[in-house]
């Protein structure tokens, strides 16, 4: 049976401590080789320059230098290295700045060691990997930035527009629009054309598709 590559790992951590009981943990597992330790983001970082590990496991409060900024550094400069966040804090800024910065796995450090060695198995892998503590909460704030994507796409559109554009992607003529909403003909002509002109877009068609993406139904106020 061929053996496994050695998943070669740093850890940072500014607690002697918590780097010794990591360091304890890993070494019983045969696939895992911790070839450095830091307490600091400076020494982190030039002890990946110097090892090329596989992982980094990152505390993200640090002296000085945050983990998060020194994460941003490795992944930027040693592509090859992934970071694995270990923290003890479930805050949102905390977790999308660690995101943002290229962290391939964040994790708290309530987690139970087999649960560690299967995420640094993943995050090696390639895996991107979220604690099941902080998983609802990313998915909450992606669907809070869809929401708020979609409901700027009609910002520059004042009400009576967003309701002439409804209609419009109902398939409803000029006439059928103007009726329903007790306009004159001629004032929906010119509520479609200034629609097409803020929303960029060349003709009817094009607008109701628009309409349709960006969910236009949910931002209609009765």
């Amino acid at each position: 049976m061929k053996s496994m590559t050695k998943q070669r790992i740093v850890l940072v951590d500014d607690h002697e401590v918590v780097r010794l009981g990591l360091k304890a943990l890993l070494e019983r597992h045969p696939n895992f080789d911790v070839v450095g330790e830091a307490a600091s983001a400076r020494e982190a970082i030039e002890l990946v320059a110097s090892l090329q590990p596989s992982v980094v496991v990152m505390d993200i409060r640090l002296p000085g230098t945050s983990g998060i900024e020194a994460c941003e550094e490795i992944v930027q400069r040693f592509p090859d290295t992934k970071v694995l966040m270990l923290t003890s804090y479930a805050e949102d800024e905390m977790l999308f700045s660690a995101i943002r910065a290229g962290a391939s796995g964040y994790v708290l450090k309530q987690i139970g060691g087999e649960e560690l060695v299967r995420a640094l198995e993943a995050v090696g892998r390639g895996e991107a990997l979220l604690d099941p503590a902080v998983t609802q909460r990313v998915f909450q704030e992606v669907r809070k930035a869809v929401k708020e994507e979609e409901a700027s796409a009609f910002s520059h559109l004042s009400q009576q527009e967003k309701h002439v554009l409804l209609l419009v992607s109902e398939g409803k003529t000029n006439r059928e629009i103007a009726k329903a909403l007790f306009l004159g003909e001629g004032t929906v002509r010119n509520y479609v054309s200034s629609i097409l002109s803020k929303l960029g877009v060349n003709n009817r068609a094009e607008a109701a598709a628009y309409a349709v993406e960006h969910n236009l139904k949910e931002y209609i106020q009765p």
